[in-house]
């Protein structure tokens, strides 16, 4: 073949490439790159959304500083993160190792316990969340028959926000598979020649299982840090949009809802958003750097 319809077949073929590519290329622009263009052009003014913005330099970012649900907001999303996120991913694994003795209906239990995690963020189970935690739902219904009178969980400012993270660690489905599909390419021969130099289970967890697994363990906690700074539906749903009692399920998506679409106060929710943002990358990036002391990967 000479060198022209070589040519022209590449030049076909790149044309190819960009059709497909021009939807996900106009998404881009129009629904990521547009709107982030705008909020950081936003975050510095003062807008109402029924009269143009007026520039107001850094003065949404100096309120923030004296704005007391704004630091409400960050000790529950905080909390929120911090406590949720590791106790999932140990649930998580814990399930993934149960599931991978190979036990009957193996495929069955597999689906059974990654259905929460579809409808885990869902209104409808935020809703099923509040009926169970209410004054006379299941939660207390089950205590009760053992004398125990608990109270009503989500009026209580003290117990309200780990009704949210109860319903966070349920949502262990996703984890799950993800180390499920982890712990089958660890080698059986490894267990086998471990256990044969006298090795128990819980030296083989820690001194095999656990080493390689560790890339597997950083993907997901990289995957559901993320996604619980951004956590938003369960909070809404379970207090009603208000955030409370007392400001303790504010997290910090839904005050940046209600200054934004309650209070009309765009620019203000523009700057918490990019505030938001810069803690998520600030968190991922030490996350990542600390990851080279205890993830090791098998060319290593």
């Amino acid at each position: 073949m000479s060198a022209k319809p070589v040519k022209a077949s590449y030049r076909h073929q790149g044309w190819v490439a960009h059709v497909f590519l021009l939807p996900w290329m106009l998404g881009m622009i129009l629904v990521t790159a547009g709107p982030l263009i705008a909020s950081a052009f936003l975050a510095f003014t003062d807008y109402d959304l029924l009269t143009a913005p007026e520039f107001i330099g850094f003065d949404n970012f100096t309120r923030m500083m004296e704005d007391e649900r704004f630091w409400a907001s960050t000790r529950v999303t905080a909390l929120y993160v911090v406590v949720s996120v590791p106790l999932q991913l140990a649930f998580a694994l814990f399930l993934a190792i149960i599931l991978d003795k190979g036990i009957k209906g193996l495929p069955l239990y597999r689906s059974a316990f990654y259905l929460p995690s579809l409808l885990g963020g869902s209104v409808a189970i935020a809703i099923l969340w509040r009926q169970l935690f209410g004054d006379a739902g299941l939660i207390n219904t089950v205590l009760a028959f053992f004398g125990i009178e608990a109270g009503s969980w989500l009026q209580n400012p003290d117990t309200a926000p780990w009704t949210l993270i109860v319903l966070n660690i349920w949502t262990f489905g996703s984890p799950m598979v993800i180390f499920l599909a982890g712990l089958r390419q660890i080698p059986d021969e490894l267990l086998e020649a471990a256990q044969v130099d006298g090795a128990g289970r819980v030296r083989r967890f820690f001194s095999i299982t656990i080493p390689l697994l560790t890339p597997i363990i950083f993907l997901n906690l990289i995957l559901q840090m993320i996604g619980s700074f951004q956590a938003f539906t369960p909070a809404h749903v379970v207090s009603g949009g208000s955030g409370g009692p007392l400001d303790s399920t504010l997290f910090y998506t839904l005050y940046i809802y209600q200054e934004g679409f309650v209070n009309f106060d765009m620019g203000y929710a523009a700057a918490m958003a990019w505030v938001l943002l810069v803690v998520i990358a600030i968190a991922t990036g030490i996350t990542f750097i600390v990851s080279r002391r205890w993830v090791h990967y098998g060319d290593e």
